[in-house]
C-alpha cells in the first residue's frame, strides 16, 4: 500500500498526475496547463517529485504481477538517452512477441554494462535459448560470458534487420522522453524511465489481473497503489 500521508493533494490527483507525466509525450508545462483547465492547480515540480517518490514502489508492485514472456527467444538492443547533455544508454530486451523482458539504464555501452543487463533480466525470467542482436561486439562478448558462467547454451543470432521489433519498441519509450525537461541526473532519469517502461508494459497487456477483468490500462496503473 502506497503511503500518501503528508501530501496536500488527494491520492487520485497525485496518481493522475504521475500517470499523465509517464504516459503522454507532453512537456511538464503542457501537463500543468491541462490540469489547470480542470481546476487543479498543481505545479510541474510537484508532479516531478511525486514521480520520483512513487514510481519505484509502483514498478516493484508491477513486477510481482507481471506476466512471464511466452518464449525463450529474446531480442536485445540498447538505445541512447541524453541526460544533462550527456549520452547514456538504455539496454532493453523483448521476446519474440514484443513483450518487454527487462531494461537497464547504464552510464556506458560496453561488455560490462551488457552483462549487467542480462543478469538483471535472467533473475526474473530465467535464461533464454536464443538472443537476436545487431553486430555489437560488446553484446556478443556479454552473451558469451553469460554462457560460460552459467553453462547454458544460448544461440546468438546477429542480424540488424531481424531486430526491427525492438527498434520500434524503443521509439515508444523515447517519444515520451523527448519532451521532458526533468532528465537532469542519472538517478532521476533511472526512476523516470522505470515509470515510462511500466506504463508501456501495462499498455502491452503484461500485467496479470486476478480480479476485475477488463480493467483499462489506466485502471491497472491506479490499482498498483492497493
Amino acid at each position: 500500500m502506497l503511503d500518501f500521508k503528508g501530501h496536500r493533494f488527494e491520492q487520485d490527483i497525485i496518481l493522475t498526475g504521475v500517470r499523465g507525466y509517464l504516459a503522454y509525450p507532453l512537456s511538464d508545462r503542457n501537463l500543468e496547463e491541462m490540469r489547470a483547465e480542470r481546476g487543479v492547480e498543481v505545479g510541474h515540480s510537484s508532479v516531478y517529485r511525486w514521480v520520483q517518490k512513487f514510481t519505484p514502489q509502483r514498478e516493484a508492485a508491477f513486477r510481482k504481477r507481471k506476466k512471464r514472456p511466452a518464449g525463450k527467444r529474446w531480442r536485445m538492443d540498447e538505445t541512447s538517452i541524453k541526460i544533462k547533455g550527456q549520452w547514456k544508454y538504455l539496454y532493453r530486451a523483448v521476446d519474440w512477441d514484443g513483450q518487454t523482458i527487462d531494461f537497464l539504464l547504464t552510464a556506458h555501452r560496453d561488455q560490462k554494462a551488457a552483462l549487467r543487463f542480462l543478469k538483471k533480466a535472467m533473475r526474473q525470467h530465467g535464461l533464454p535459448d536464443k538472443i537476436t542482436i545487431d553486430k555489437s561486439g560488446a553484446n556478443t562478448a556479454a552473451i558469451e560470458a553469460l554462457k560460460e558462467s552459467t553453462g547454458h547454451a544460448i544461440e546468438i543470432r546477429k542480424n540488424k534487420y531481424l531486430n526491427n521489433l525492438i527498434e520500434q519498441d524503443h521509439r515508444a519509450v523515447k517519444r515520451i522522453v523527448r519532451p521532458m525537461l526533468g532528465l537532469q541526473s542519472f538517478r532521476s532519469a533511472r526512476v523516470t524511465l522505470q515509470g515510462i517502461e511500466l506504463v508501456h508494459m501495462i499498455k502491452k497487456g503484461q500485467m496479470s489481473i486476478v480480479t476485475r477483468q477488463g480493467l483499462s490500462p489506466a485502471e491497472q496503473f491506479y490499482s498498483l497503489a492497493a
